[in-house]
């Protein structure tokens, strides 16, 4: 039977993290600090589980091992995406992820490229996007210096942007802003600074400079450009596509009647209610969900007014 796969999260307490992931989309959050929620996720860090129909009950890792047909019958055997929401309470540490040639070397798995829809920021919200070192030579003194007031580049943001983190750039996510990140099914992060400051049992988080100096990305980052389509009841904003995967944003105000173009999707409902109607059946949407759209579903019905951010593999 063709359906679609509705998921239950898995949800990890950050140092930076808080309750907004409640307050906002009324998630039985586990802490007062919960910084991730790992909506759609294979990764064994947190995986994913299946909360409908034939397959409930399945994880996702296992599902995508055992029934390939719901995936298109892919090469790969490691799940490739990961879909999670961010609160970041406080700042999340300056950072870094190795692409999939360092990672499998020295961390025996996917490297990370990501990207970020800005859910909501409060006034005043900076994130930070790149470094200002000309070299790897000047990047390095910057970083043994800590005068990371001259090297971080810091940039305004607000509900609505959107940016593109390919591996090897420097990054972190400030103060009062949560975060839809569609990512490359990796969690490894090497930590440049942590604004020294220490966890609940009173220790400095490790830092990694000398994976990150071999990582980083010397160079500005080049953000991508979306690019909004309307038509009838529905907008459709193409926001990246790389050699990993490619994320819209899906606006419908009425119906939508759409057809797989991709072996399959990842889906969440950022905003409004609706419903959507695959095989004659009717699954109600709301705020906060988050499911798949497998192989065996050729075509589907969206109604009412919905804001979805949606990915698949490139």
């Amino acid at each position: 039977m063709a359906e679609p796969l509705f998921l239950k999260a898995t949800m990890h307490d950050k140092i930076w993290g808080g309750t907004r992931l409640r307050e906002e989309y009324g998630y039985d959050i586990p802490t007062e600090t919960t910084g991730e929620y790992w909506a759609i996720s294979a990764h064994p860090h947190g995986v994913s589980t299946v909360e409908n129909g034939s397959f409930a009950g399945f994880g996702l890792d296992r599902l995508y091992q055992e029934h390939p047909e719901l995936f298109g019958y892919p090469n790969s055997t490691v799940f490739p995406l990961l879909t999670k929401i961010l609160d970041a309470n406080d700042w999340l540490s300056v950072q870094v992820h190795p692409d999939d040639a360092y990672a499998r070397k020295h961390e025996g798995e996917l490297g990370k490229t990501e990207c970020w829809y800005i859910l909501a920021a409060e006034r005043g919200a900076e994130i930070i996007y790149g470094h200002t070192a000309k070299s790897r030579q000047e990047l390095t003194e910057l970083i043994e210096a800590g005068n990371w007031d001259q090297l971080l580049t810091r940039v305004p943001v607000k509900a609505g942007d959107f940016f593109y983190v390919p591996s090897g750039t420097m990054h972190a996510i400030g103060k009062g802003i949560m975060v839809l990140e569609t990512q490359q099914s990796s969690d490894t992060t090497y930590r440049v600074y942590d604004f020294d400051r220490k966890d609940a049992e009173g220790k400095l988080r490790p830092l990694h400079f000398q994976q990150s100096i071999d990582v980083m990305t010397i160079g500005k980052p080049q953000n991508s450009h979306p690019d909004r389509l309307a038509a009838d009841d529905l907008t459709v904003t193409f926001l990246v596509a790389n050699d990993f995967f490619t994320v819209y944003k899906w606006e419908i105000d009425g119906t939508a009647d759409m057809r797989r173009l991709a072996p399959y999707y990842l889906l969440s409902v950022i905003d409004g209610k609706g419903n959507i109607v695959v095989d004659g059946q009717d699954y109600q949407l709301q705020k906060g969900q988050h499911f798949i759209l497998p192989y065996t579903v050729d075509s589907w019905k969206i109604s009412g007014q919905l804001e979805l951010i949606v990915s698949h593999i490139s």
